[in-house]
């Protein structure tokens, strides 16, 4: 989740390289340890030079450590609520990311998504321009939840014409425009 958040809108590379950083000073992403920092130790993270000192993406990584814990107390765990969420419903999952998660709006929720194993789409801009060149008739920016309803309705339909999954759909889609 952290890795996305700093991921988005900046070089992947220099993310990954100086994610060994990242683990260490965030205690290996244990949500009990970061829940347990204080104040001053949050702000040593902010001046620490092993990470990426982006004020924001700090703050997003307690924030997502509450929202795990919460999920933790509310549905058993996050992982649990990701794996029984239903699969014709990923608007809806997408839209507890961004309502509840700190910077899970947008394309990194998507991502995060895929990258734990979560069949899904990722609404690129290759992939909105074949979703309209298939007829749909949506925004550029996908926002409101007609435009977000009619994208899951055409990959359900996609899925069940085919049988292939979400993923390999959204990736047929961004290499077939352009």
């Amino acid at each position: 989740m952290s890795r996305c958040v700093f991921q988005a809108g900046f070089r992947f590379s220099v993310i990954n390289n100086k994610w060994p950083g990242f683990e260490a000073v965030f205690h290996g992403f244990d949500v009990n340890a970061i829940l347990s920092l204080t104040p001053e130790e949050w702000e040593e993270i902010g001046n620490d030079a092993r990470i990426v000192r982006m004020q924001r993406n700090i703050r997003a990584v307690r924030a997502n450590a509450q929202f795990i814990e919460d999920m933790a107390f509310e549905h058993g765990g996050i992982g649990r609520l990701i794996a029984d969420w239903p699969e014709n419903d990923l608007i809806g999952l997408l839209t507890l990311l961004k309502k509840r998660g700190s910077r899970l709006g947008g394309n990194t929720g998507q991502r995060f998504l895929r990258n734990i194993g979560k069949d899904s789409f990722i609404l690129s801009c290759e992939v909105m321009q074949c979703l309209r060149a298939c007829g749909l008739e949506i925004g550029n920016q996908p926002a409101s939840q007609r435009d977000l309803k009619r994208i899951q309705q055409q990959f359900d339909r996609w899925r069940d014409e085919t049988g292939l999954p979400y993923s390999h759909l959204s990736k047929i889609a961004a290499c077939s425009i352009g």
